[in-house]
């Protein structure tokens, strides 16, 4: 096998949580293009309807599964689905997320506890489901979560008030490493991917308002565009990765190397 081919996906169900649009759908299509059946959830229909006609037209075999992924029995059913639709499960990417902005004294309960389920709990519950699958099958795995580099440090609080995000996607980095280690045993690799500032309907708001200080902040000189994310996945879903477990790569232009 050359090294080419260890990047490849052919034969390989992957499933990825909020992938009908920004990230996640760039994902989705990265993974589809190396030879995968990517399967991918969203809450809302219409989303997911527009995201498979744009991967079959580019001639990916997907699968769109309304799913919540801070609802356990919603994430079950999920994944049970794509096990039987799509004849197994051997990648899982958590990119599922949500974010709120306020000062930390003035965050609602309802919004911490929001932002916590759905970075931390939905990634848990995905992971839980498909390890099982994984295990089960017996021919080892990959997860992938997406955290972000504003899990790795504090953030300017002029740009970024965003406390319950910050400290949900650092758990999701820890999470990582202490899942790799658990599931090592079973041939399934657990590695972060922490983006830096990626234009999406997620960061809209800060990129208006800050878009041009944060350019100067990014040793490359510019935000994160649409291939950006698709080689980091690719890496860590294919054999090329085989011997990666439990890391977190930044890709953010540089941005956390100074």
């Amino acid at each position: 096998m050359s090294i080419l081919d260890r990047f490849r996906l052919d034969g390989k169900v992957a499933l990825v949580t909020g992938g009908s649009r920004g990230l996640g759908l760039q994902i989705a299509q990265g993974l589809g293009e190396a030879g995968a059946a990517v399967a991918f959830t969203a809450r809302r229909e219409e989303g997911l309807r527009e995201a498979a006609q744009r991967l079959r037209e580019q001639g990916i075999r997907c699968l769109a599964v309304r799913c919540d992924v801070t609802d356990y029995d919603q994430v079950v059913a999920a994944v049970q689905r794509v096990v039987e639709e799509l004849g197994g499960l051997d990648i899982l990417v958590n990119n599922a997320g949500a974010t709120w902005g306020a000062r930390f004294d003035e965050i609602p309960l309802e919004a911490w506890d929001k932002v916590i389920r759905t970075n931390l709990h939905g990634t848990f519950y995905m992971s839980r489901e498909a390890a099982k699958v994984m295990i089960r099958q017996g021919r080892g795995g990959r997860i992938i979560n997406i955290a972000s580099i504003a899990g790795l440090r504090g953030s300017d609080p002029r740009v970024m008030q965003t406390l319950p995000y910050n400290t949900a996607k650092a758990g999701v980095i820890n999470f990582t490493r202490d899942l790799a280690v658990k599931l090592a045993e079973h041939g399934i690799t657990v590695n972060c991917i922490a983006p830096g500032f990626f234009p999406t309907k997620m960061t809209r708001g800060i990129l208006q308002q800050f878009g041009e200080v944060i350019r100067q902040h990014v040793p490359l000189g510019r935000l994160g565009g649409e291939r950006d994310l698709q080689g980091a996945a690719l890496l860590f879903a294919s054999e090329a990765g085989a011997y990666i477990t439990g890391q977190v790569l930044a890709v953010d232009g540089g941005m956390t190397a100074w």
